[in-house]
């Protein structure tokens, strides 16, 4: 009987972490560094990890963090179960070294999140203003 209650709760299509990406952006780089900025919603019962993120727009694209005002760039970001991972100005971020090519107002710039338990997701950077900034307007 407990066999059957493991192997029940193992083939549980419910389980496991399941994202969705939203309010994605990128501000108009005014040099040939490019910051990436959105949030990843888990719904899942089962946290995950964002590992990588890549793109043709750079060979060289890392994740960061800031504290203290001090950038650094960090392996994963957490996904907490039933939680979401926010990169934003001033805080945890996509960061492009070396543009390719230097993306416009109004394009907008394919990425792919990689993680460490989920498939990845392609996901479109609307590029907006250099000051575009929406995190005033919507707070947890």
């Amino acid at each position: 009987m407990a066999a059957a209650a493991v192997l029940t709760g193992c083939s549980s299509s419910a389980s496991g972490p399941e994202l969705k990406v939203s309010g994605a952006f990128m501000p108009e780089p005014v040099s040939d560094m490019a910051a990436g900025f959105l949030t990843v919603e888990n719904t899942g019962d089962a946290a995950d990890k964002l590992t990588a993120v890549t793109s043709d727009l750079s060979d060289d694209v890392t994740i960061h963090e800031t504290v203290d005002q001090k950038m650094r760039e960090v392996k994963s970001f957490d996904i907490p179960a039933d939680g979401h991972l926010d990169l934003e100005r001033g805080g945890s971020h996509i960061m492009f070294m070396k543009l390719k090519k230097q993306p416009r107002q109004g394009e907008k710039v394919a990425v792919e999140l990689h993680f460490e338990k989920s498939d990845p997701i392609k996901v479109a950077l609307p590029v907006e203003a250099p000051n575009h900034n929406p995190q005033h307007a919507k707070k947890h």
